[in-house]
Order: C-alpha cells, then sequence, then structure tokens
C-alpha cells in the first residue's frame, strides 16, 4: 500500500489540537505529526499523565487521525546552540529559566531526555497499539559551531572537531535514554543544525559513535537549494532515515540581490535566491524521492510540513495532501519480466 500522509502541526500551532484535528482531516489527511509546543503535545503532561494520553487520542481518533511521530524541534534547539536572546521567544519558560546559557542547554537536553520517556507512553497508550514498539521523536539538535560556517576569521579543522566533540557529548546521555525508551531521535538535517549536508550528517553520526538510535528526519527542502544532492542522501543514510518531511523549496527564482544566505531579507521577498514552496510547486523532484524511499523500504508516513508564504495555508495543504497521493506508490512485489519466463507461466 502506498504511505500514510500525515501533516506536520508546527505551522499550525495557533490552532488548538481540537480545531486542527477537523480540519486536517477535511484536508485529506490520514494523520498528525505532533509539535511539541501550542496545545498539541505537553511533554510534561504524557509523561506522566494517563488521562492526558487518553484524551489526545480520543481528539485523534474521533477524527479518524493517526500519529506516527512527534516533534520536539524548539527545545532540540537549545541543547547545543550558543544562547541569545532569540531562544526565549521558542522555548517553555522551565527550560528557558534565567536565560543562563549552560542552564539553558543542561534544562533542554533534559526536556529531551524525557520526551523519549513521553512519546513511548504516548504511542503505547494508543488503542490497539502493540505496546513497546519503536517510536520516533523528531527534532533540532542546535550548534555551538554554526556561526562559523564561513571560516573568517579563519577556521581550523580542529575548531570544527571541537563542536562535533561537543554535540556527542551533550547527545549521548539523551541517546541513552532514547534506547531505553526504544525510542529513535530523527534529526532534520537543515542550516543551523550540527548536521546541515551530507558530509555534516556523517561526522554528526561520528560523533555519537555510530548509534543506532541516531538517525534522520529526511527534508529535502533544506538541502536542494544548497546544492546538495538531496536524493543521494536518502542512499546514503537509508537505514537511519527515520521519518520523512515533504517539503518544497524553489532556488533560482529572485532578482540576483539575494544569495543563498539569505541577505537578511525575510521569507517572501521577491529578491531572494531560494524559498520554500507547496508541495509540487518549488524545484524539488518529488518523483525521485518516491523512488529513493522505496529503494530503501522505507514505510513511514510522507509528513507533510506545509510551509509557503505566498499561499493560503489551507490551500496549500490541502493541494500538497493530494499530490502525494497521486505520487507515491508502493515498491512492486514482483519482478515485472518474470511473466517472460515459461516456467512461470
Amino acid at each position: 500500500m502506498p504511505r500514510s500522509v500525515t501533516l506536520f502541526t508546527g505551522q499550525w500551532a495557533d490552532l488548538p489540537l481540537v480545531k486542527l484535528a477537523p480540519l486536517a482531516k477535511r484536508l485529506g489527511y490520514d494523520g498528525l505529526e505532533l509539535a511539541c509546543w501550542g496545545d498539541h503535545f505537553d511533554v510534561d503532561a504524557a509523561a506522566t499523565s494517563d488521562k492526558y494520553l487518553k484524551e489526545k487520542w480520543e481528539v485523534l481518533l474521533d477524527n479518524n487521525l493517526t500519529c506516527f511521530a512527534i516533534s520536539s524541534h524548539l527545545v532540540g534547539q537549545a541543547i547545543c546552540d550558543l544562547i541569545d536572546e532569540r531562544h526565549k521567544a521558542i522555548l517553555p519558560p522551565d527550560v528557558w529559566g534565567d536565560g543562563e546559557p549552560e542552564g539553558v542547554r543542561k534544562r533542554a537536553a533534559k526536556k529531551m531526555a524525557l520526551t523519549a520517556k513521553a512519546a513511548r507512553r504516548f504511542f503505547d497508550a494508543k488503542p490497539g497499539a502493540k505496546k513497546g514498539a519503536p517510536v520516533v521523536v523528531n527534532g533540532f539538535t542546535g550548534s555551538s559551531i554554526w556561526h562559523s560556517i564561513y571560516a573568517f576569521p579563519p577556521t581550523s579543522q580542529a575548531y570544527w572537531d571541537a563542536g562535533f566533540a561537543d554535540f556527542g557529548k551533550r547527545f549521548g546521555p539523551i541517546l541513552a535514554e532514547f534506547d531505553k525508551q526504544n525510542a529513535n531521535f530523527a534529526l532534520e538535517v537543515h542550516p543551523t543544525e550540527i548536521a546541515f549536508d551530507i558530509a555534516s550528517a556523517q561526522r554528526a553520526i561520528e560523533a555519537v559513535k555510530g548509534h543506532k538510535r541516531f538517525g534522520f528526519n529526511y527534508d529535502p527542502s533544506h538541502l536542494g537549494y544548497q546544492g546538495v544532492d538531496y536524493v543521494k542522501f536518502i542512499r546514503t543514510f537509508g537505514s537511519r532515515i527515520f521519518h520523512a518531511h515533504m517539503k518544497d523549496v524553489w532556488w533560482g527564482h529572485g532578482d540576483g540581490t539575494v544569495g543563498v544566505f539569505g541577505g537578511h531579507t525575510t521569507f517572501g521577498n521577491p529578491g531572494r535566491f531560494w524559498d520554500f514552496r507547496s508541495v509540487g510547486r518549488g524545484d524539488i523532484n518529488f518523483e525521485e524521492i518516491i523512488v529513493a524511499l522505496n529503494d530503501i523500504n522505507y514505510a513511514g508516513p510522507l509528513s507533510v510540513e506545509w510551509e509557503d508564504i505566498r499561499m493560503d495555508r489551507e490551500h496549500g495543504a490541502a493541494e500538497s495532501c493530494a499530490f502525494l497521493r497521486k505520487l507515491d506508490f508502493a515498491r512492486s512485489q514482483i519482478a515485472f519480466d518474470a511473466a517472460f519466463d515459461k516456467e512461470n507461466q
């Protein structure tokens, strides 16, 4: 069967889940990828309250929706970042605390570890679910070295090595908790994270000593405009792709005044070299992505992360769902040319 199509709720956190769930169903979705902000998924409540879990599943199931993953991008960003005033706007008060950077990083790491437990309890609480099956938490890591992306002042490999070592040190205990919970952490490879292309993703794996719980939430939109081969990413990290975002982007459509680094412009500025688009309207070749996902036997959902500042989001989310349903297909279970063999006739 073709894969389920889900909607990532992160860009819809202004809507309470009781309103978003029926809307998502009307737009054509099979399920929701729940963001750990807004009222969509409360990590502390999920880790402690059976009543909370029951109520979340009731909202989903009453609307004929399911869930395959939860996502903790905002808290994850603070684990390795150099903390500044921008983080206060995205972090829960108990993680921000007094804003002292190392304290913020440690509280963020503690919350991410708790997220593994919350995910375990949440998916085990699904009526009829097989308890103990592997679960997925998508997220960010932040990075202590992203600010050095351009190598001036002159930056040595030793400097960057120290950044990956910092990531490995901070995420080691987190991944140990994920392993305890039979949960996989799926980093969305993305500028500002410890891994933002194929080369840095390989270094990130090495930094956590190849930990089996560390993998990726595949998202081509963050790779294509950089010039990274987003299909090769799938084939390179096949066994570590735990989840897949479907998000589109175009590049080379600006007026030549804004480069790949964004020129300190906002999304939607007509001068931008690149911008996110509704699925199917950008430059990502989703046909090749579907084939590659089939080749690595990816059976998880296709989760739409809808972002297109030029388009009404309900229109865009509906057309993105329809686009993926038309495009997706199950992998063949037979060899088509076997019918020519007389023994099979």
